[in-house]
């Protein structure tokens, strides 16, 4: 087998261990993710940009100069193209808008990045904006799910998803405003942890979307995921939000024993939509599984107004919307004209401007009396369990279609997505884990929602249920190690 394929198979520490360990060059590293990109990518279209030469350039860099102290380092990684930026590179947003535009510095969190000795080679796919629960964007075309070319990659972060679980990489960057590393992480078979709020900064940016999005990556395993996050985690003087430090590092907690906690769970959505019966055995199927692993697990969930999650969300996330398209508007110093923008968008926009500014504080506040609500139900139980989706991955060309307005649309969403959007309101942490597969093959997620700031004892459980349940050897058919490529 090539060196390509071989560390295609391993995750981000494992690739890193080799550099360490003398056995290949970063460069060689680099290298072969290279390879596999320009053989698989074209099959997903999820990578929508590369910067292959500096990529290779870095890396010989750390070879000659020496790696720094993470266990990251000299692993390759991709950034999604939206949220954090690099200098140099495109950052187009999913937008036709904003084609070519390319971003002047690096984010704190790119920064943090290549602190570690990440190697960035490119930039992922994602819908315009962020919007859609897909990653479809007119702009770049649809991203292809490596389990099922014919189904969705899930969204916003479905490039990174379909670039992880195909192998091109070990780990990509994501952000998560209402499921957007969850849901893909859900559709294509990856780790996806959507942080405490406050736990990676925005800088230099002053916050997202009232603090419903955060910043964290995608993964092949739990331990990947706490390392990223040790390496960028911490607050910049001035963040608007910042989580609580850790007592250890993340990575630790891997190898903790969670002890025995009280986990809730339920397929139930807190709004009116259809849980295919496959999304609800597989939470069912989790639950008994950490009852057999010593916990307390009983059937309940947190009684708030399900409402919250439709209408006062939808008037924050079009408010964004119309940020997004002013802020673009002055990048361009001209106007944004209709025909740049998806039909959703516009629908967001035009949505976001019958609101004048108290509009907006009334729907922080219902936002932040579901919390309310919400929170007191962790007063009880350690952690929730639920399906991640309520459905299995949707064929392409259903998530990213106009319902008739914004409203209409988000409601539509949510009934694809009805659970993850609980979290980013409440500020809490919550993993997506590849726990089951359809009858037919497509992954099903197992959603693990936390205490608020207790990313501890998620990274236990989710630890534990991987060693009972492992999921790394289960490969798609389109995989960089595929014999049919």
């Amino acid at each position: 087998m090539a060196l390509s394929d071989q560390v295609a198979l391993l995750d981000t520490l494992g690739q890193a261990a080799l550099v360490r360990a003398g056995d290949v060059t970063a460069r060689e590293l680099v290298g072969a993710a290279i390879e596999r990109i320009e053989r698989v990518n074209p099959r997903l279209n999820a990578v929508i940009s590369t910067r292959f030469d500096e990529a290779l350039a870095e890396a010989a860099a750390l070879d000659r100069d020496g790696l720094p102290t993470s266990p990251l380092a000299g692993a390759p990684f991709l950034l999604k193209d939206l949220g954090a930026t690099l200098a140099g590179m495109p950052q187009e947003r999913g937008s036709r808008a904003a084609r070519g535009r390319i971003a002047p510095a690096d984010t704190e969190l790119a920064r943090r990045y290549r602190g570690a000795g990440l190697v960035f080679l490119g930039k992922t796919n994602t819908p315009e904006f962020g919007n859609h629960s897909t990653a479809e964007p007119e702009s770049r075309g649809p991203s292809r799910n490596p389990w099922d070319l014919s189904r969705t990659t899930g969204g916003s972060s479905g490039g990174s998803a379909a670039a992880v679980a195909s192998g091109m990489v070990p780990a990509a960057h994501g952000n998560d405003g209402a499921g957007s590393i969850r849901i893909p992480s859900s559709c294509c078979a990856t780790v996806g942890l959507k942080p405490t709020r406050g736990r990676n900064s925005w800088a230099p940016a002053g916050d997202a979307m009232a603090g419903l999005a955060v910043e964290h990556a995608l993964t092949r395993t739990v331990r990947d995921s706490a390392a990223i996050l040790d390496a960028t985690a911490g607050r910049v003087p001035g963040d608007p939000y910042a989580a609580p430090p850790p007592s250890r590092p993340f990575l630790a907690e891997i190898r903790a024993d969670p002890g025995r906690l009280r986990i809730a769970w339920s397929a139930t959505p807190p709004i009116d939509a259809w849980v295919d019966p496959e999304c609800a055995a597989a939470a069912r199927a989790t639950a008994e599984l950490l009852a057999s692993l010593g916990h307390h697990v009983e059937e309940a969930a947190p009684a708030f107004d399900g409402e919250a999650l439709i209408e006062p969300l939808v008037r924050v996330w079009a408010t964004s919307n119309l940020v997004s398209v002013r802020g673009l508007e002055a990048e361009l110093g001209r106007r944004v004209g209709d025909d740049e923008l998806e039909i959703t968008t516009r629908e967001l926009r035009d949505y976001a401007l019958r609101f004048d500014p108290a509009d907006l504080v009334d729907a922080l506040d219902r936002l932040a009396a579901a919390t309310r609500d919400i929170a007191a139900f962790f007063e009880r139980f350690d952690a929730w369990v639920t399906p991640t989706l309520a459905r299995l991955p949707e064929p392409l060309g259903v998530l990213n279609q106009s319902q008739g307005g914004a409203v209409e649309y988000w409601r539509f969403d949510c009934q694809f997505n009805p659970w993850n959007p609980i979290a980013n309101v409440t500020g809490q942490p919550a993993i997506s884990l590849p726990l089951a597969w359809s009858a037919s093959g497509l992954p099903i997620g197992s959603l693990l929602t936390g205490r608020y700031a207790d990313e501890a004892t998620l990274f236990r459980l989710a630890a534990q249920l991987e060693a009972a349940r492992p999921w790394a050897d289960r490969l798609p058919p389109v995989h960089a190690t595929s014999e049919s490529r």
